[in-house]
């Protein structure tokens, strides 16, 4: 099956569209649902978010409920309007709190099929309020992805959903769309950063928050730059941790040589001029950022966390090292950019591995065999 067998009314549901991993993957789905000829529309709980521009110029309807705090009822009767108005036959949707509301807003609705997607590890030992209302909409729900196998487990392991409700759904993305690293690109990069045309650059990507630990990064880094001081660190992305993190970078000594470049529209231009990809995480799902990475054939050094060893082949791909571990980090950033052959021959093996089953069409694929198990059962 390569996509769902005829068009269908799907509606989308998440707390926003702002810049980050899970809204990237609901975008990218969108526009490629809709492409197969699917009604799609994406209902946001707050705001539309810095990312909904794109679902607009492709003619895809982007809603804003602007949920206040709590139970808003005025939200839930706009969302429940929208899935009515659409005549949703397919309600997706992410993360724990806009599945509740969602399901909440659509009781009574004729909606054919309810699926959520868990983008993380997060949630699954806590028992506050959201996760509480989160398992009592399980009952109106037909199936939950998983975005990696470890998650699954977390999920089995922690009773947070059913047995015969989950499945496991990878992320993927537009792998044609990336283009591999080059010398040009470490050349063009390295000038707009100021750098010496030497440097060889160590990147990550994503939000600075406890979660990504640049913190770690940075303190591993600085041993990177003691041993070979033509290196320089570049983190992109933005969050609440940035001041923190400039300070973190100007105790060790490394401050001169850390980059913040914030939130960037350009990340796979950015992605390109780098020599070392590294993720730092001590909690991730899926990650994005090493999808990205991979299809930029970069080498990578990813914490051993979550879905990061389903993406990450060690000594393959790229090195797995235990998460908070400072040494192991730099050791092995340092073993990548010693040893440069090694290094193209694990982001060579990175683009193969995305172009063989990483690819945004295999998980649309994947979507549309839950979109269609109900509808073939009526």
């Amino acid at each position: 099956m390569n996509a769902l067998n005829a068009s269908m009314n799907i509606t989308h549901v998440v707390e926003n569209l702002n810049r980050g991993g899970l809204e990237r993957v609901v975008i990218d789905l969108v526009m490629l649902q809709h492409q197969q000829g699917h009604r799609c529309q994406v209902v946001c709980l707050f705001q539309r978010g810095s990312l909904a521009p794109e679902l607009d110029a492709a003619g895809i309807p982007v809603h804003a409920c602007d949920k206040g705090r709590g139970i808003d009822f005025g939200a839930l009767a706009r969302v429940r309007r929208l899935i009515r108005d659409h005549r949703t036959e397919v309600l997706h949707s992410h993360n724990a709190v806009a599945h509740y509301l969602a399901v909440l807003a659509s009781v009574g609705l004729d909606v054919g099929k309810v699926v959520n997607t868990r983008h993380g590890m997060g949630g699954m030992q806590r028992w506050n309020r959201a996760e509480m209302l989160y398992r009592a909409s399980l009952a109106r729900t037909d199936a939950v992805a998983m975005v990696c196998e470890a998650a699954c487990d977390g999920a089995l392991e922690h009773r947070l959903v059913p047995r015969d409700k989950l499945r496991v759904v990878p992320n993927g993305l537009r792998v044609q769309e990336f283009t591999v690293a080059s010398p040009a690109a470490r050349e063009r990069l390295r000038a707009s950063l100021g750098l010496p045309p030497q440097t060889r650059l160590v990147g990550t990507v994503g939000r600075l928050n406890w979660a990504k630990d640049q913190a770690n990064l940075i303190r591993a880094f600085r041993r990177v730059h003691e041993q070979l001081p033509d290196t320089a660190l570049v983190l992109i992305g933005d969050g609440g941790l940035r001041g923190e993190l400039e300070a973190c970078a100007r105790d060790e000594g490394v401050a001169a040589a850390v980059r913040f470049l914030g939130d960037r529209s350009d990340v796979r231009d950015l992605l390109q001029g780098l020599d070392v990809f590294v993720l730092s995480s001590v909690s991730e799902g899926y990650s994005m950022a090493l999808l990205e990475a991979s299809a930029t054939a970069l080498p990578i050094v990813a914490t051993d966390v979550g879905g990061n060893r389903e993406i990450v082949r060690d000594g393959s791909t790229g090195s797995m090292v235990p998460a908070r571990d400072v040494d192991a980090l730099a050791q092995a950033i340092l073993l990548l950019l010693r040893e440069p052959a090694r290094a193209a021959r694990y982001g060579t093996a990175a683009r193969a591995m995305m172009e063989a089953s990483g690819s945004l069409e295999a998980m649309a694929v994947r979507y549309a065999a839950l979109y269609e198990a109900r509808r073939s059962a009526a």
